[in-house]
């Protein structure tokens, strides 16, 4: 037996116990997880994504090019270390013009080891996701997301934290399965490493019948003023029709906010089949309500200072598998003046085997 077959049994029990599975088994290419054997052995995998992006705002002109590996290393039947960096150029040119210049900045997304407890439960040590919403776990890779530009609402309640987190999910009827995740993290102030001291989690009821999903988050900070934060979540994915529906609703002393995101691959269409089958058009609708906090919070955060609404439309072209081209135009409405968002770009998925595939 070669090793594909037994990367396939670690991703079909992640996929059961774990909300976040959707991505990872998309990070893995068709391939690889086809044709499992029972006696087949995993192998490190080097995956993750890369991309060049040009986004314009209010008439600044900025070059983003971004890479995010990710790598996986099984070790044996229960046990997963697997962690994601990220390193993303912004390049501007100065006021007076001349070249493009700026810096790169280095993020350590996550670096966990994953102990599958049995089929309900997985437990994770380490650097992980906090687990709040969906967008910061399943939405967030480039070469996922259908739209380039994050939520307004993206940096409440998400980030990284470093501590324990537990995660599963199970049936709860034949047409209702619930999925879970706990966490507690600890204060760390080492570069590359931050992260404040927290407990929470997020838990949501799946129907695979209509194919829809609806959850909540919270998460409570032990620290500094020991405030809480709450979320909603709703997806949904019609079987009759090509189509993505997702939102959010996140709430916490930083601000609160919504978007609700849709996204129609245009392959039922009756003309140019073969081009429209590898078509997405895409739109967002979103608002954040600012908090009373100053603009120096505001930049740390990464979150407007004002009341701030935004529409958005994007098209993407899939030029092959893990290779798509996208742009987007959106304009933003605040009390700081109007502007518009234009990002054009292409993102590519990467996967390399980092072991010898065959039997054991």
């Amino acid at each position: 037996m070669n090793c594909r077959g037994k990367q396939f049994e670690i991703r079909r029990v992640l996929a059961f116990v774990c909300t976040e599975l959707a991505l990872m088994l998309a990070l893995l290419p068709s391939s690889l997880v086809a044709q499992a054997a029972p006696t087949e052995r995993p192998v490190p995998i080097l995956t993750g994504s890369a991309g060049f992006f040009t986004n314009v705002n209010c008439g600044q002109t900025q070059l983003v090019p971004e890479i995010n590996p990710v790598i996986l290393l099984p070790l044996g039947n229960r046990w997963l270390i697997e962690s994601r960096a990220e390193f993303k150029g912004e390049f501007e040119r100065s006021d007076g013009g001349g070249p493009y210049g700026g810096k790169v900045d280095k993020e350590l997304d996550y670096l966990q080891l994953d102990f599958i407890a049995n089929p309900y439960v997985t437990v994770t040590a380490g650097r992980f996701l906090t687990p709040f919403g969906i967008y910061n776990e399943r939405l967030y890779p480039i070469w996922i997301r259908s739209l380039q530009q994050v939520p307004l609402i993206f940096p409440i309640g998400t980030g990284s934290s470093d501590g324990v987190m537990l995660r599963g999910g199970f049936p709860v009827s034949p047409k209702v399965n619930l999925n879970y995740a706990a966490s507690f993290s600890t204060l760390s102030t080492v570069n590359k490493f931050e992260s404040d001291r927290t407990a929470g989690g997020r838990f949501g009821f799946f129907l695979p019948g209509p194919r829809i999903e609806a959850g909540v988050s919270w998460q409570k900070l032990l620290q500094e003023d020991r405030t809480n934060a709450f979320g909603f979540h709703f997806a949904w994915q019609p079987a009759l029709l090509p189509l993505n529906l997702r939102s959010e609703y996140a709430r916490s002393n930083l601000g609160s906010g919504y978007w609700i995101e849709c996204a129609y691959r245009l392959s039922q269409l009756p003309f140019w089949s073969k081009a429209m089958r590898r078509t997405e058009v895409v739109a967002r609708a979103q608002q954040l309500f600012a908090e009373h906090i100053s603009e120096n919070e505001a930049e740390v955060y990464g979150l407007p200072d004002v009341n701030t609404r935004q529409g958005d439309f994007g098209l993407n072209y899939f030029l092959r598998d893990g290779l798509k081209a996208t742009a987007s135009y959106g304009r933003r409405f605040s009390s700081d003046g109007d502007s518009d968002v234009w990002t054009v770009g292409v993102a590519y998925r990467f996967v390399f085997p980092l072991g010898r595939l065959g039997a054991k």
